[in-house]
């Protein structure tokens, strides 16, 4: 699935590679190249949409989306029991 956005993301610059590290290092290495990426958020949301688990997504690891969707799951179960 491509996207037009993905047209302008910074990874398209580096071996693809280091975007599925296999350790907490590469996930910062990785990080580091995505926080300064002009479509981060599209990219992270993309991610989280399509439930994607590997690799780092608009700077957050698999566990760090994990994290996310459970937090935006219980902020809407929150909001339903109001």
């Amino acid at each position: 699935m491509h996207e037009s956005w993905m047209d302008e993301a910074r990874c398209r610059s580096f071996p693809p590679d280091l975007f599925f590290p296999h350790n907490g290092t590469g996930v910062v290495a990785a990080s580091k190249v995505c926080a300064v990426c002009k479509v981060r958020t599209e990219c992270l949301e993309h991610a989280l949409k399509n439930r994607i688990a590997d690799g780092v997504w608009g700077g957050c690891s698999e566990r760090q989306r994990r994290r996310i969707i459970k937090a935006r799951r219980e902020e809407q179960e929150a909001q339903l029991a109001e």
